[in-house]
Parts: C-alpha cells; structure tokens; sequence
C-alpha cells in the first residue's frame, strides 16, 4: 500500500474588539462566536446563516450596545473583550490558539459567553414553548455563582425556558465540547454556551438567513447582554470554585 500525503498551510485569524472598563479593566468578560463556517464547495455555497451568523452578528450588537453605554457615561466596570474566532468549523483552532496566546491573561478572565446558533428552533424539541426558549450549556461546570446570575437575569428580563438538556454527561452529541468556549473551560474560565439546537439545514447549503426567527433570536441576544452587563460590574469575579472534570472531546 502506498500512501501519499500532502499538507496545505492556510491562514485565518481570530478578530478581537476590546471595550476597556473603568475600575475593574485588568478583568476581562469574553464574549464570543465563530465566524467561519464550511465555505464553498464546487459551486455550492454553504451559507451558515445560523452556524453562527446568528453569533457574529449578536456579537457585533453586544459590541455596539456597550460601546452606547459607554458613550453615554454608563461603560462597564470591567472591560469586554468581544472575540470572533476563526477554524472552529475545523476543530475549535481559533480559540484554541487564543487560550494558548491570550491576549489578556485567562487568570483574570471571569467568564466566556459564547454564542453558536441562537437563530432558529429545534424540531426535535417536545417539551415547552419552542417559540421562546435557549439551550444554556456549561453554566455549573466550573462555578457556582454563574448558573444563578444567568437563572436571575432571564427571570427578570426575558423569561425564556433555558434548557440544560445538554449538560447531560451522557449526552450523545457531546455538545459541550463542540464550541469555542470550551477552550476556556478547559484553562478552568467560567463559561455559558448558548445554543438553539440541530435543525435539519446544520451544515448544509440550506441554512440560509431567510429561515432565521430574528425575534427569538433577538431575545436570546438580550439574555447575553443582560448576563454580561452583571459579569462586568458586580464586585467580585465569578468563583472558580467546581474542579475541571473533563474526560477530553
């Protein structure tokens, strides 16, 4: 048997916009999605208008809500790195190569919000109201304080179902490790992975933006921006306080 390799080296980066804070600006709140997705092959253009342009462009809205805030006197106490990373689509490289080379030090990182997929409705899902509800991934892995400020925020302001059907250990899609917040959790940073679920167009040319429900969409967009305006002025970084139990993807 004769084996023939060969290695193509490409380039991608990761985009980072970075909002200082005030007192609190050597501590960080990531907010994050991937902008990549799995391009174009032969003729056929795989548009990933929910995986993630749903996240990139909730990202670029959190970026300019903050910035609005801030312009108006009322920024952030700690300041907010809004990171868009690239190849997650290839194995999570982007942010795998931002927790290796950080720019600002993971230690003083308090949490990632991560945003993959918030822009459609999961057919599978028989239990609740499918019109208003988001998969939250990862909220009691690594700190206590994290699950109740997210759980309090939706309670006082959107009031969606969060669902942890895929906090599940057992879980058979493992979802947990197939985003970029991950590689912060594994360097033992607090993370929230919000997620809408598998629709029938996930990686394929079907998952166009007119099949994006931009209200719940929306809606689910505002919890992040609620749950991150807590993490960047409460007093204190969340706790790191649940050890890493991770058998790996």
């Amino acid at each position: 048997m004769k084996v023939h390799k060969t290695i193509l080296q490409l380039k991608s980066s990761d985009v980072l916009g970075f909002l200082e804070g005030s007192d609190l600006k050597d501590q960080i709140v990531v907010i994050s999605a991937h902008y990549d997705h799995l391009g174009k092959r032969d003729t056929v253009i795989y548009y990933g208008a929910d995986d993630d342009g749903s996240g990139t462009v909730s990202v670029l809205e959190l970026a300019e809500a903050f910035a609005k805030a801030k312009a108006a006197g009322k920024g952030p106490r700690r300041s907010i790195l809004f990171l868009a990373n690239s190849g997650e689509e290839k194995g999570l490289f982007g942010s795998q190569y931002y927790s290796e080379h950080p720019t600002y030090p993971l230690e003083h990182t308090t949490v990632d919000l991560n945003i993959d997929m918030i822009g459609r409705i999961d057919p599978n899902r028989k239990v609740g109201d499918s019109t208003n509800y988001v998969y939250v991934v990862g909220s009691d892995k690594l700190s206590t304080d994290l699950k109740p400020i997210s759980e309090g925020n939706n309670k006082k302001y959107t009031k969606m179902e969060l669902d942890y059907k895929f906090d599940d250990p057992t879980d058979p899609e493992r979802i947990y490790y197939r985003s970029d917040h991950y590689n912060f959790a594994r360097k033992g940073v607090p993370i929230i992975f919000y997620f809408d679920g598998i629709h029938r167009d996930y990686h394929k040319p079907t998952d166009t933006p007119d099949k994006i429900n931009y209200d719940i969409m929306e809606k689910r967009a505002r919890l992040v921006f609620f749950t991150a305006w807590e993490m960047a002025n409460r007093n204190d970084m969340l706790k790191r306080d649940i050890p890493l139990n991770d058998p790996g993807r």
